[in-house]
């Protein structure tokens, strides 16, 4: 008898590695050290996180005020991370 989970991936018992596979083609956030965020599309990562993305904006807050620049592209290195959601965006206040 086929259990009603069969064939469903229970994000509980994902390795990190493997979440952030399962978020290439889609849009994630990212929140780096320091006062920087970025949106884009993922494209592609390796064992130390360094990830390759498109249709990036990146959130630079500074004392100024914040200041929002549009990239189509930008290789990222995984050491300056801090948190990723797939599918999230940062505030826009």
């Amino acid at each position: 008898m086929a259990s009603a989970n069969e064939g469903k991936t229970n994000m509980s018992h994902l390795l990190p590695l493997e979440l952030i596979d399962k978020c290439i083609g889609s849009e994630i956030w990212i929140v780096m050290k320091g006062d920087k965020e970025l949106v884009g599309t993922l494209r592609g990562f390796d064992a130390y996180v360094n990830m390759v993305l498109d249709d990036v904006t990146e959130y630079d807050f500074a004392p100024e005020g914040k200041k929002v620049t549009k990239l189509d592209s930008i290789l990222l290195n995984g050491n300056n991370v801090s948190i990723l959601v797939p599918g999230g965006k940062p505030s826009t206040e």
